[in-house]
This record gives C-alpha cells, structure tokens and sequence, in this order.
C-alpha cells in the first residue's frame, strides 16, 4: 500500500512540475522540476526490501514475544526459522495453533495437556524463581520450564558445611546454592544432576557446571581447605579435578540435541485434528444472535499476566442451584449443566473454545439445604493481550432450560517497562495449596487457591480475601529487591467513611521485584450491612510510577 502510494505522489508530481514548465518556460522552474523529478525516482529494489522488512518488524512485534518469551525454550529450530518467515498475522496465527496441536498427547479431548502444563511451568517459574528479573528469565525457570519439576531438588541457604569427598572433602563457607537431579532426561545419560549458585546472594541462581563456584572462600588464600590441600598434596586452583561422570550440567542458554526431533514433530504433525465438538445444539445458540435468558447464570473474567505476550484468563460461571431442575435416583438428586464457551475476536474470528459438565449431586434428605448454594466452574485459557468476544451457552440437563450470554474480554498488555499489575480478586476462599497440587486444579494460582466471589456480596461472619499480582518493579541496585509502598483504604459508600486502612512496605511481601503477589485476609464481623469501595495505591519509588485498582463490595 505505501508503495502504491509513493508512485501515485511520484507520478502527481511529474505532472504538475512539467505543466509548469511548459506553461512558464522558466529556467527557474525548471530546475525545480528537475529537483523533483529526482526526489520522486521510483524506488531500488534494496529499498524496497528495506522498506518491507520496516513494515514488517513493526507486524511481528507481539508475535516475536510470542516465540522469544512463551516458547522460547520448547520451540525447535526448524519451527523458528519456518515462523520467521511467515508474511502475515493469518499465517502466524495459523502457525500458533499447529504448534500446540502437534504436542496435545491426547488429540481427541478439548483438553491440550501440554500446552496448560507449559503456561502453569512458566508461571511457577515467575512465582519461585523471580530475582531482578522475571522469574522465567532465570536459569531454574528455563530448565523448570523445560523439563518441569526435579525428581529431587536438595537446597542450600549457605553459610559453613562440609564439603563432599567428591568435591574435595573439608570445611568452608558456601554460597547459597541448589542441586536439582532428574532420574532421566531425554539426551542425557540416566540421574542427570544440574547445580544452581547464588554468588551475588540476590536470589538469581545461576547455573553452573563447576562445583567449586559455591565456595565462597575459594578465594581466600589458607581458607576453606581442601582435605587434599590440607595435607599439602595439592594447589588451591587445581581444588577439582573433574572426571567423566562426576558432575553432569547444562551450560547456561545450551539447547540440547534431541536426534528424535525431528521424528516426533512428524508424529505430532498427524494430529492435529481438533476434537469434535459434543455440544452440538450449544455450539448453535452461541452462533444465534437471539438471546435468553431461561437459566440464570453469572459470569466473570480475571487475568493473570505471564509473559509480555500471555496472559491467564480464568473464566469463572456460577449458577445458583435454586434455579436447577434436579432428578431423583436411589436416594441422590442430580443436577448437571452442559457448557459450551467460545472466544472471539472483535471481528468474529475464532480464537479458543471449551466445553464441560457441571454436576452436582446432593444426598435426597439434604436437597431442601442444598439447593442454596451455588456451583462455580472454572477455565483457564491463555490468551495474547486485546480485545476479545466470549460467547457461553448453558443448557440444563433435566430441566431443559438453555441461557446464552456475551462479555468483552479486555486482555491486558504487560509493558516491560511499566508497573503493571493483575486483576484485582475479591474472594471467598483463599488459601495455600499443598505441594502435589501447585499450579493444578480448579481456582488455583501458583500455589494458592484463589476462588472469586461472583457478585462481590459477602457475609459480615466471612472473611474478604484480596488476591492481587504487582509487576515490573525497578529492582534496588544493590538489594535487588523492589522499593515502594502499597496502602489499603476501605470506605463506605454514601457516607465515604473509612472503616479500614493499612500500609505496608512491598520489600516485606513475598516474591522479587519482577512480581509481587498481595494475598490478604480481612475479617467483615465489625463492618455494617451496606455497599463498600477497597482503593488500593500501589507506588515504586524508583520509578515514580502508580498504580490504583479498587473494588466494590457488599456485606449482608
């Protein structure tokens, strides 16, 4: 198109400054014509690549997140150059959803296993390793995100100990420092064991392959000896010889060799057919543009940034089981939902989908206390920052009754150089998830169970859970630490009383500079029945940078 453009002006000028010269005759203009003439010369064609690869550069800018940071460790470099030569989004777009394709081990389930055990590795990684810089960055994220959790993982918070025989024998002060083992690694001999140090003690452990890099007194001429060196059998720089099989790493950025690759990209490439659709009759009231309302439900959208181009979006749907029809056999009432959920963009181009049942199941005697609860499903779908469509359509299994419903999804963009921040959760449970079951399951986030309450009404005898994600803090230079402030104020709307307020220092909450997480508790017992606002003001000193989410509330 620019390239129409710049011929159409270089033809428009031609004509006109030719004109003037015949019109004029004057020596003057035509000189000026001249100089035009030269200005408007079609372009070289090392131009016009120039110009194209501008153009492009500008297109690919999410997209190149996309590879860089969300698969930068798990794509191949086949798969890489292919992409790079891709000419437009549909060509990208298409390419990203053959790349998960190709890895779902279980092509015939909505579910792509390896795709949500991917995003839940990276954003572990952001939670427990994150240092000066996110935590998928760092050399324990990529190897965590590579190969997932260590068959054992053995850490040391330094200070003295006693050294192996293998490394040496004796006493000194080490580093703080972890040795992560894997049983086996596809490419590796068998009990591969990889060792992270913390020379700088900031929190960002490196990898390494030689294990004199934990001592701290290796430097230290007559400290820290050896057994060896202590009998004076040997120097102090020659402490480690190292033998085949004594240590095995992974040099740091290293991309190992895998001669099955290739053959496995080819068995992952036979399957990429989706999996068929089951609700065939929701899939039909989603496309209707007539909408329902026959079954109630509610819905409600939060995000959770990982990376600069991913994004978490937990999708939660209540429905009161007051409103479900129930069937009645051998003592239990049964009430089931079928969903079908489909995401959009603005101009109708799918982009996600899923599907599932919700059940509930209430001995028949209990069914009178039953029903005045609520079931709440959740999805997680990982998402690019933009503007979406979400489409849901609900059908009662025994009742019959069907409802659709449509939402904006508004996916935030995490700016590297900005404070940025997840959404703000109000919830009715929060709590520590056991180890087995970090980053799995319903409602859980890294490694707590954040259930939001849909409707934000809580009763005075409950707790109010505050569930909120920072991001992007300027690390102190020499804490590496983040350096600012958040404070809490709870007013009651109509009266703009406060009824709570709280400070604190972000140094003394939990995670680095590169995200924070807000995870706080709050009795209700003393506030009254009413509307309520939490204001939230978030400040990195460093930066000068703001941040104010709020939330309304109503106790009962």
């Amino acid at each position: 198109m620019r390239l129409k453009l710049l011929l159409a002006i270089s033809c428009s000028l031609g004509c006109l400054a030719f004109s003037a010269a015949a019109q004029d005759g004057d020596k003057k203009k035509d000189k000026s014509v001249a100089k035009r003439e030269t200005v408007a010369k079609p372009m070289t064609d090392k131009q016009r690549r120039q110009q194209q690869d501008r153009l492009r550069k500008e297109l690919e800018t999410p997209y190149k997140k996309w590879l860089n940071e969300d698969v930068g460790y798990i794509i191949s470099n086949e798969e890489r150059k292919a992409f790079r030569s891709l000419q437009t989004d549909e060509e990208r777009d298409q390419f990203v959803e053959q790349f998960w394709l190709r890895r779902d081990p279980t092509p015939d389930t909505e579910e792509n296993e390896y795709r949500e055990e991917h995003y839940r590795r990276l954003a572990y990684s952001n939670e427990h390793f994150a240092s000066g810089i996110p935590g998928w960055k760092t050399d324990r994220g990529m190897i965590y995100i590579k190969y997932g959790p260590p068959d054992e993982r053995d850490q040391h918070n330094g200070g003295t100990e006693e050294r192996p025989m293998e490394e040496g024998g004796g006493t000194t002060s080490m580093y703080p420092y972890e040795k992560w083992r894997y049983r086996y690694i596809e490419g590796f001999a068998p009990n591969v064991e990889i060792e992270f140090v913390d020379p700088t003690l900031t929190g960002e452990f490196r990898m390494t392959t030689d294990p004199s890099e934990k001592d701290a007194l290796l430097m230290i001429p007559g400290a820290g000896l050896t057994m060896c060196e202590q009998m004076g059998q040997c120097s102090k720089t020659s402490r480690f010889t190292r033998t085949d099989g004594t240590h095995m790493g992974i040099q740091p950025g290293q991309e190992h060799e895998d001669q099955n690759e290739f053959s496995r990209m080819e068995k992952f490439a036979k399957l990429q057919a989706p999996p068929a659709i089951k609700f065939k009759d929701l899939e039909a009231a989603v496309n209707s543009t007539i909408k329902y309302n026959l079954l109630p439900m509610k819905v409600r959208a939060d995000f959770i940034p990982v990376t600069g181009s991913s994004v978490l979006s937990n999708i939660t749907i209540q429905f009161d089981r007051k409103d479900l029809q129930f069937r009645q056999k051998d003592g239990v009432s049964t009430a089931a939902v079928n969903i079908y959920a489909r995401i959009t963009s603005m101009a109708r181009r799918p982009v996600n989908w899923f599907e599932d049942v919700v059940s509930v199941d209430i001995p028949t005697d209990m069914l009178q206390q039953g029903v005045q609860g609520a079931s709440i499903y959740q999805k997680t779908i990982p998402l690019q920052p933009g503007r979406y469509r979400l489409n849901v359509a609900a059908k009662d299994v025994v009742g019959g009754n069907t409802t659709n419903f449509e939402m904006a999804l508004d996916v935030p963009r995490l700016e590297d150089d900005r404070l940025g921040q997840s959404s703000l959760i109000l919830a009715d449970v929060l709590e520590k998830v056991p180890t087995k079951s970090i980053g799995t399951g319903p409602f859980v986030i890294g490694t707590s169970k954040v259930r939001p309450r849909i409707g934000d009404s809580f009763k005075r005898e409950e707790k109010l859970g505050i569930y909120l994600q920072l991001y992007n803090f300027e690390p102190d230079e020499k804490t590496k630490k983040a350096d600012g402030t958040v404070e809490y104020v709870i007013t009651k709307n109509g009266s703009n009383e406060k009824v709570f307020e709280f400070s604190e220092d972000i140094s003394a909450i939990s995670g680095g500079a590169s995200q924070v997480v807000i995870e706080k508790l709050l009795p209700l017992q003393n506030m009254e029945p009413g509307q309520y606002t939490l204001r939230m003001k978030v400040v990195d000193k460093k930066r000068n940078q703001t941040l104010t989410p709020s939330a309304t509330f109503t106790v009962t």
